[in-house]
């Protein structure tokens, strides 16, 4: 997952490849795809591992001010600590190299921690900024003692920088021609095994944009209550300013600060199992992207535009 990686061309308000718009099915039957149910679903798969010191050393840097970078020595300790099991070699290798990277480049304002579960299947809703948004989230979920498994574009599985860490981390193909089922039953999959999914519900972000969020796909809203998994909303800011949209090449002076903030879970019980239904499909989107927007109107500091989602 490497930011050197060549990337395929993007139109003006195009899709970005390291953050597929999460699959949405069309034609599926009312209750849904018997996803996580049939003779081949993972019903006693292992759990992912907590770790628990690794949360206690990310977490403490909630008590310091708002806006306050994390300590050097916090991040190494992460570093030292965080989980290395279970995350493949490719896209292992990708977070030794990167992680002093991001460490040198940037500082990093990793709050919230504790309202991502520690362990169990989970769904981490972002908003979208930039390119580098996989590379800083993995940071962020690896701080919290957490793998996260990303919806990416087909096409990048075929690249040799690129391709390594997609597949030997599970992360989720997602066939932009075809209808999104594979993928959809995939991601299912994996938050029924008890992975972090992370999904961008914008599926992209436009070259101009203000950074409010844009309007969502519902795929991560049919995730949800077709599992029952809780949704953590995240909010970032921060990268857009390490690396613009438009940019080739990052800003490096001054330093960008990373900010990420996760929220408590999107309140989606009244809805679950009713992922066949479109406006419950809507409303369920409606309310993950309107906490994802209030995450990141705390980070900014400002009030959202009325009615952005």
């Amino acid at each position: 997952m490497s930011s050197q990686a060549p990337q395929p061309p993007l139109p003006e308000e195009g899709p970005s490849p390291l953050a597929a718009p999460p699959p949405d099915p069309a034609g599926e039957p009312a209750g849904g795809p018997a996803v996580g149910t049939g003779p081949e679903a993972p019903q006693h798969a292992e759990q992912p591992r907590p770790h628990p010191t690794v949360r206690r050393i990310t977490q403490g840097h909630d008590r310091r001010p708002p806006g306050r970078p994390m300590r050097l020595w916090r991040k190494l300790l992460i570093w030292l600590l965080m989980p290395r099991r279970d995350r493949g070699f490719g896209y292992g290798f990708a977070i030794e190299v990167l992680w002093p990277v991001l460490m040198a480049v940037a500082r990093w304002d990793f709050r919230g921690g504790r309202n991502l579960p520690k362990q169990g299947g989970v769904l981490v809703a972002v908003n979208h900024l930039t390119h580098v948004d996989p590379i800083v989230l993995v940071a962020y979920c690896m701080a919290q003692g957490r793998i996260p498994r990303f919806l990416a574009m087909q096409e990048l599985w075929g690249m040799k920088v690129v391709g390594a860490p997609l597949r030997g981390g599970r992360h989720i193909p997602v066939d932009r021609k075809a209808s999104g089922i594979e993928a959809y039953r995939a991601a299912v999959d994996a938050v029924n095994r008890g992975e972090c999914v992370v999904v961008y519900p914008e599926g992209g972000f436009p070259h101009e944009s203000d950074g409010w969020p844009q309007k969502a796909h519902t795929g991560i809203a049919r995730m949800a209550l077709a599992t029952g998994a809780p949704v953590i909303p995240v909010g970032q800011w921060g990268a857009n300013h390490l690396l613009p949209p438009t940019a080739k090449v990052g800003t490096l002076v001054p330093r960008a600060t990373l900010r990420v903030l996760a929220g408590a879970p999107v309140e989606l019980a009244d809805l679950v199992g009713k992922q066949g239904q479109r406006k419950a499909l809507q409303e369920a989107t409606d309310r993950i992207m309107g906490r994802v927007t209030d995450e990141l109107a705390i980070l900014r500091g400002e009030v959202p535009p009325a009615g952005e989602h």
